[in-house]
């Protein structure tokens, strides 16, 4: 997955847009046939992979709407900070939104017939005059337009004080967890007006906060394992076997800094903005700012790998402390082997790391591209002067574009990327043959 890859543009809106149309979080489902995101403005946009392998608009609704909270005298946006998909048991799908205080439980279904010959109401639904039922007849199944609906299943909310930032539905399909700065609730998909507190890291004194929580994930495969990272830099790995809080980690995974690296700088980079579990569950995969590291579940002092994704911007902290753009938060992924690793950076690239061969990629995702069969070239960022006519100079990095929400398919070398209001799919172009070879560039319907 480390060659040029096939692109479909598929929510490229004019490049007028409001902030609400900006894609906030992008997620595939456990198939890999249907992928959902979701936008600053509470909607969410389902697409639904064709047979020919083009991803198209499947179903569009409002998640959340702008709230006020009365009581603080706080706005709560509508924005939809994650997305987890349910595992499927039956033709209809589920999907957990959240914004920064309340998760949904979303059902998504198809209907394409509807019942005719109602006894006691007519076609239009209003009740019939029982004085002029005389006969009783059997209502019938007629076809009609395929007709996909959205309608909220749970809603749970007023279990945080503190913005979410992360959902995870736990591998026996019963539970997930919600996290915001300071804790961690365990909640039950069919409880919505109780939820367990499991991790707290509020102190008595709140002057005494060193740290809060930034992203939260169960384990794929063992339901009482959990691991969540916060602003030093440290993930723990939680077990819920051992007591009902789990404010006592299982085991730590955390790098020293440099000493010689050491700088008022520091700390702010190491904050962890996600983690992944890999696929087969043996390893962590965390991303910071400057770094994507790989750890072994067990082996605590250090990651096994660490891949530097833009180390070429330590010369350009202060300036991006200034702007509040060393505060961005990057998502990572796995693809479906755990043998290749993906995160986004500046300027619309996003980088691959092989971590069997220890070759990397830098590809761009954004308009001027993604031109009809068009073949996708790998970038190159240097410091100083160009070395070839290609390379970009880091000072000439437009840091207003960004990578922040990366997706891949659970099985097959497809991913996608979200760039400000446009997502983009990438995916390995096959030959007749079956083999993968160089990809070309495909336009597909917007948004």
């Amino acid at each position: 997955m480390l060659s040029p890859v096939l692109c479909s543009d598929l929510a490229a809106l004019e490049p007028e847009y409001t902030e609400a149309d900006v894609i906030s979080t992008v997620e595939f489902n456990q198939t890999g046939d249907f992928l959902a995101t979701g936008d600053k403005g509470g909607r969410v946009v389902i697409f639904q992979r064709e047979p020919q392998g083009e991803y198209n608009v499947y179903s569009t609704f409002q998640s959340h709407e702008p709230e006020f909270d009365y009581l603080k005298s706080l706005e709560i946006e509508e924005k939809i900070n994650k997305i987890r998909w349910l595992p499927p048991h039956n033709p209809a799908h589920f999907l957990l939104t959240t914004n920064d205080k309340t998760v949904k439980l979303w059902k998504v279904s198809e209907r394409d017939k509807r019942a005719e010959g109602y006894n006691l109401i007519d076609e239009k639904g209003r009740l019939k005059d029982l004085s002029t039922i005389t006969t009783l007849q059997v209502p019938v199944l007629r076809p009609m337009d395929l007709l996909v609906e959205a309608s909220p299943r749970r809603v749970f909310a007023n279990a945080h004080a503190y913005h979410i930032n992360s959902i995870s539905v736990n591998s026996d399909c019963e539970t997930y967890l919600s996290a915001d700065d300071l804790r961690i609730n365990l909640w039950h998909l069919n409880i919505t007006d109780r939820s367990f507190n499991i991790v707290d890291l509020k102190p008595e004194n709140m002057e005494n906060l060193s740290e809060v929580i930034t992203v939260a994930e169960f384990h794929p495969h063992h339901c009482h394992l959990l691991a969540f990272s916060s602003s030093t830099g440290a993930t723990r790995l939680c077990d819920m076997r051992a007591r009902a809080l789990c404010d006592q980690h299982a085991k730590l995974f955390e790098e020293a800094v440099d000493p010689s690296r050491r700088s008022f700088f520091s700390e702010i980079v190491s904050s962890v903005s996600d983690v992944k579990f890999s696929h087969s569950g043996r390893y962590l995969l965390t991303r910071d700012y400057l770094t994507v590291k790989v750890w072994d579940l067990n082996m605590e002092n250090k990651p096994v790998e660490t891949y530097q994704v833009h180390d070429y911007l330590r010369t350009k902290l202060c300036s991006l402390y200034e702007s509040d753009c060393i505060f961005d938060k990057f998502e990572c992924a796995w693809n479906g082997t755990d043998s290749v690793i993906m995160t986004g950076a500046y300027n619309n690239y996003f980088r691959m790391f092989d971590r069997a061969s220890l070759r990397d990629v830098t590809l761009e995702a954004s308009r001027e591209v993604c031109k009809r069969r068009a073949v996708l070239q790998p970038r190159r960022v240097c410091v100083g002067q160009k070395r070839k006519e290609t390379d970009v100079s880091v000072d000439s990095l437009d840091f207003r574009k960004k990578i922040l929400h990366t997706a891949w398919h659970p099985k097959e070398n497809i991913i996608a990327i979200a760039a400000s209001n446009n997502l983009y799919i990438f995916q390995d172009r096959l030959t007749p043959n079956g083999h993968h070879n160089t990809p070309e560039i495909q336009s597909a319907p917007p948004k």
